[in-house]
């Protein structure tokens, strides 16, 4: 939780020399808008990243993958409820296929694995993930802010960081200690460039470009890269499983990226 709490500290700082002119000069827009983007704060500096971190603390990696994978149905139910984006046949087979990628991956090609999942207190914070990640996707869409991306990210973590200060204090409070070695600093700079500005920011321009919908389909492609990375940098076996679920995923975002009239 701690290192989730000063990562974020750490982008605000970096962003705040880029973002304050344009937040000065449309103040009157920010108060405005500022209870949808403390909310859109909320659901993800706050809710999203901490649940995560907590839920792993009773739930298998697998499982956690598996829960996640869930983000883009639930997305599109939630942008045809709140009437942000059509759904069409594509988007559904696109997504079809996806999961099943995803499952031959995450689940090394057996399928007992996955029908042997029980669900624990760790997959269940993972469902209230898949909520809070969904609704701040189709939120993007719906509200189409006038100032730039890295703004937004710059907003959304001040609301955020109200809530998610308190943890730092309460783990300091009971015992938890940080080591600030060079490793912690290095892992730090990682997730402050990385998952949070740049995820954040690209992830932000793609909803605006291709909306909610198409987008939440390239979460598919965690799993992929996961296997990606393992076999490069811990020297993992490719088996035959990564192979059919690349295709799987790779094909269903195409799919979902075709319309209807093509």
């Amino acid at each position: 939780m701690s290192l989730n709490v000063l990562r974020w500290i750490s982008a605000w700082i970096i962003l705040i020399p880029f973002t304050y002119k344009e937040i000065l000069q449309n103040l009157a827009y920010v108060k405005k808008n500022i209870l949808t983007i403390g909310f859109m704060g909320v659901m993800t500096i706050s809710t999203f990243n901490s649940v995560v971190y907590y839920a792993l603390n009773y739930t298998q990696v697998i499982n956690a993958v598996l829960v996640l994978a869930a983000i883009p149905a639930a997305t599109i139910v939630l942008s045809s409820i709140m009437k942000i984006e059509k759904t069409n046949l594509f988007q559904i087979l696109g997504l079809v296929l996806s999961i099943i990628g995803i499952g031959s991956i995450i689940s090394n090609g057996e399928v007992q694995r996955i029908l042997s999942l029980s669900f624990n207190k760790g997959d269940l914070w993972m469902i209230v993930c898949v909520l809070t990640w969904s609704l701040y996707s189709t939120l993007l869409k719906k509200h189409k802010f006038k100032f730039s991306q890295f703004t937004l990210i710059q907003l959304m973590v001040s609301v955020g960081l109200l809530f998610l200060i308190p943890q730092l204090f309460y783990e300091q409070s009971i015992g938890l200690e940080i080591k600030f070695n060079k490793a912690f600093f290095l892992i730090l700079f990682y997730v402050v460039v990385f998952p949070a500005i740049a995820a954040y920011y690209f992830w932000q321009k793609g909803i605006e470009i291709i909306g909610p919908n198409r987008a939440s389909m390239f979460i598919q492609l965690m799993p992929l890269f996961s296997a990606v990375m393992a076999i490069i940098i811990f020297n993992e076996k490719f088996e035959l499983y990564h192979f059919a679920g690349a295709v799987f995923i790779v094909s269903g975002i195409y799919l979902s990226n075709k319309k209807i009239n093509d």
